[in-house]
């Protein structure tokens, strides 16, 4: 006997429908992800610049030490010393001499003439820094 089987066919349904929305969840996740990677990166970075102290306002009169070398520059470059017209190369050597004979750290003010560039002025605190001289910038206004 042969026996005849009956198939029934089935439709059958996808089940995984495809979703069209967008979830925000994993984006603002990431953004905070990366908000916190810049934040203790930018406290790692050490800014490369001079250190600095800013001088403020006084009403009162300071009394200066007479033996304070003084650091002059001009618009064109021209470095003085204590009214001495003097090289740059020369300005650091001899700073260096006075820092290394100085039985406490130097001191020296630097006086701009107004309008100065920015690169004579630095030059002058490079050298300062180099020999661990305490400079006193006097700007004029």
């Amino acid at each position: 006997m042969i026996e005849t089987q009956k198939f029934k066919v089935v439709a059958l349904k996808k089940r995984n429908k495809i979703s069209s929305e967008f979830s925000m969840a994993s984006l603002t996740d990431m953004i905070f992800l990366l908000l916190i990677f810049f934040m203790l990166n930018s406290a790692v970075v050490a800014p490369s610049s001079l250190n600095l102290k800013l001088p403020g306002t006084t009403r009162s009169k300071i009394e200066t030490n007479s033996k304070t070398p003084d650091v002059k520059v001009n618009r064109n470059g021209r470095f003085y010393l204590n009214g001495k017209r003097i090289t740059p190369f020369d300005l650091d050597s001899k700073l260096g001499k006075q820092a290394a004979n100085s039985s406490k750290q130097l001191d020296i003010t630097i006086s701009p003439e107004a309008n100065t560039p920015i690169k004579h002025v630095a030059y002058i605190m490079n050298i300062a820094m180099k020999y661990e001289i305490n400079a006193i910038l006097a700007a004029e206004e």
